[in-house]
């Protein structure tokens, strides 16, 4: 039986070789991070791997390919929820493993071969189906988030947002140089729990659920959702709070979502 140890660090604060071990074989990151939307500096992080001799795994299924490209910056592998924004549609369950080198490309299609990890032909017509659009519904979700956001930051309910699109954003200036948009992930933070019930119960325009990336918005409270398998500490060390909401912006008219999430909030 083979076993694998692992450790999580933010690499803004954490000293390298207290993390980078003899037997570190791989460092997966994602960016930006689900729900915080913390940001990693891809191209460093990359770069400190080849050092090492170890092999670099990005998430990128927030920014999508149409925002984001981590081989470009030097990732061995890329990885997507094709579920989330390639398909667009909340109606296939779905992933990609992309890679740039031959090597690691034959050991991956092996791996699947042995597994049988193929996707049906039915949805991988809708996941290409789905990307087809996904440049048009990008940008408009994006549109319809950062909308979203000035309001949320403006109000006296909210008590702080999460986006990489804010000047107050930590890792703002790095986003920038490695991404070609914010994209429509966001979250935000109201003042107790009892708030956040009742904003969840009285939005209208929305779905409430642990997904994200269609064209429908998408609210999930990760505290009992995503992140309920970590324990109370955890969740609190990563600002996943039990106050904390996560935004997935969808393609319907901007000024009926704002109206209804005010109206929620009020």
């Amino acid at each position: 039986m083979t076993f694998i140890k692992w450790s999580y660090f933010d690499h803004q604060s954490s000293n390298w070789s207290d993390v980078i071990r003899k037997n570190t074989k791989m460092i997966y990151m994602e960016t930006p991070s689900n729900p915080t939307l913390r940001i990693t500096d891809i191209r460093s992080v990359a770069t400190i791997a080849k050092r090492n001799d170890i092999i670099t795994v990005c998430d990128n299924t927030f920014m999508t390919p149409y925002y984001q490209n981590p081989l470009d910056l030097g990732v061995d592998i890329v990885i997507h929820s094709g579920t989330k924004f390639l398909n667009g549609h909340s109606d296939v369950v779905a992933g990609s493993v992309i890679t740039n080198s031959p090597i690691l490309h034959q050991k991956i299609v092996n791996q699947r071969t042995l597994l049988g990890g193929i996707l049906g032909v039915e949805d991988a017509w809708l996941l290409m189906r789905g990307i087809k659009t996904l440049g048009i519904r990008m940008e408009r979700s994006e549109h319809n988030t950062l909308l979203i956001v000035s309001f949320l930051n403006r109000s006296n309910k909210v008590k702080k947002v999460y986006h990489p699109s804010l000047n107050s954003h930590k890792g703002r200036k790095i986003h920038i140089k490695q991404a070609r948009g914010f994209g429509s992930v966001l979250s935000f933070e109201l003042e107790n729990v009892d708030a956040v019930e009742s904003f969840l119960s009285k939005v209208t325009i929305r779905l409430v659920g642990v997904s994200l990336g269609g064209v429908e918005t998408i609210l999930s409270y990760p505290w009992i959702m995503s992140h309920a398998g970590l324990s109370e500490e955890e969740r609190l060390a990563r600002g996943v709070t039990p106050e904390l909401i996560r935004f997935s912006g969808g393609i319907e008219d901007v000024a009926d979502l704002i109206m209804d999430m005010e109206q929620a909030l009020q």
